[in-house]
């Protein structure tokens, strides 16, 4: 792991537990921590949560959890849209596998809410309890060890370095992880027979909302409604990205086109590979997510595939088992290893789980239509189950909630006795 170096010492600070990256696993951890007592320091190296998130859904569990916590009507007042169903453009016609339409839930539809708003929501929330800090524009240059623990990190804010110990530092820093890279924890990576390309194009009120998907020979497109704007994902297969750049823009705006014929001339919109950024595809793990004194959390710990928009959730259920794990040792100043390995064990099988089922169907299903050129095809006897009752509720709830979802135990914001 990455020693502390430093030939002048530089002011140091004290909190409880040290939350590295404001995003929706840190900020629900944060603000869980603070409603708890816990002296809760979250450290985001942006100025501020107004950048473009491609992660915006939001799905029953998360919104069960932000009931549980009162902002269930905070959170629907934002501006967004509500999708309750899954459709398939294949080559036997649509095809919904999922829907959460009459099933018995508090919310049954996915939320599809800026996430920078739905940031801005909970860190406010957070910042109600004193014990909660929030550093923005902070970028955190080194872990700090003693004896093989880490026991805090350094960080920089406006050309100054701070040194903050605390007694657990949580990295929920994302896919691209510093804190993991500084503790030497290397994730293993599942193939993707994918990858997306992804940028804006003008929104008109007749266009619907929510989320559009689409799909034709070789090609496949989802749309996020972000209000004034589609944000759009064009999925083209794995390393295809510079045959189609030499092949030019206009071949895009043609595939967008055909892909979406209602959008008309707004492809031309797209006039710079400037405006469209690369996002290579991947599912991976890391085999453990923790060190002593450190834990890694949501996609630190796990990238997930963007099949099912399940990467927020899974992040939020994520500090849930955190926060149940760890608010006992926080209070009495101490966190072992076996707390922190107490998070890996209830977290990542259901990961995993999820991880395999993705995987599998971006390779049968989405990866054999972009490599071979073909629409995407499901057997008969696939479609016959999916028909049957039971399994659609099945699944249903596995898209609601997962193969293990974290009810949170609220009886632990009390003080403790």
């Amino acid at each position: 792991m990455s020693q502390s170096r430093a030939t002048q010492s530089p002011p140091i600070t004290k909190t409880g537990c040290c939350i590295v990256g404001a995003g929706p696993a840190g900020a629900v951890l944060a603000l869980l921590l603070a409603k708890a007592g816990v002296a809760v320091t979250l450290i985001e190296a942006h100025r501020d949560f107004d950048r473009e998130f491609r992660g915006d859904t939001v799905h029953p569990s998360t919104l069960d959890l932000l009931a549980q916590l009162g902002l269930a009507e905070k959170t629907l007042a934002l501006c967004h849209s509500r999708v309750s169903s899954v459709t398939l453009e294949t080559k036997e016609g649509p095809f919904s596998p999922l829907n959460l339409e009459g099933l018995q839930l508090a919310f049954p539809f996915i939320a599809i809410i800026p996430q920078a708003r739905l940031l801005e929501l909970l860190t406010h929330e957070a910042s109600r309890y004193p014990n909660f800090r929030l550093l923005l524009s902070s970028t955190v240059q080194e872990l700090v060890i003693e004896e093989g623990q880490v026991r805090g990190v350094r960080y920089t804010q406006d050309r100054a370095t701070t040194e903050l110990r605390a007694d657990v530092v949580i990295a929920a820093d994302g896919r691209f992880s510093k804190i993991r890279k500084l503790a030497d924890i290397e994730p293993t990576t599942d193939g993707s027979p994918m990858d997306i390309l992804w940028f804006r194009l003008p929104r008109e009120s007749s266009d619907g909302s929510g989320l559009v998907g689409r799909n034709t020979p070789g090609r496949a497109l989802v749309m996020i409604d972000r209000g004034s704007h589609w944000q759009v994902g064009y999925i083209i297969a794995k390393g295809g990205y510079q045959q189609l750049r030499a092949a030019g823009l206009q071949k895009l705006r043609s595939a967008l086109r055909e892909l979406a014929p209602f959008l008309g001339d707004r492809a031309d919109t797209v006039t710079d590979w400037k405006e469209v950024s690369l996002l290579s595809v991947e599912s991976s793990c890391c085999a453990q997510w923790y060190r002593p004194g450190l834990l890694l959390i949501g996609d630190a710990a796990h990238a997930m595939s963007p099949i099912g928009g399940v990467g927020i959730n899974y992040a939020i259920q994520d500090a849930i088992a955190t926060f149940h794990a760890l608010v006992g040792p926080l209070r009495r100043g101490r966190v072992s290893v076996y707390d922190l390995d107490a998070v890996q064990q209830r977290r990542r099988p259901p990961t995993r789980w999820v991880q395999w089922v993705q995987t599998a169907m971006a390779k049968q299903v989405l990866g054999s239509s972009l490599q071979k050129g073909t629409t995407i095809h499901v057997p008969k006897l696939l479609r016959f189950v999916v028909s049957l009752k039971p399994v659609r509720r099945l699944l249903g709830h596995m898209l609601a909630y997962g193969p293990r979802p974290e009810p949170l135990d609220t009886s632990l914001f009390s003080s403790p006795s």
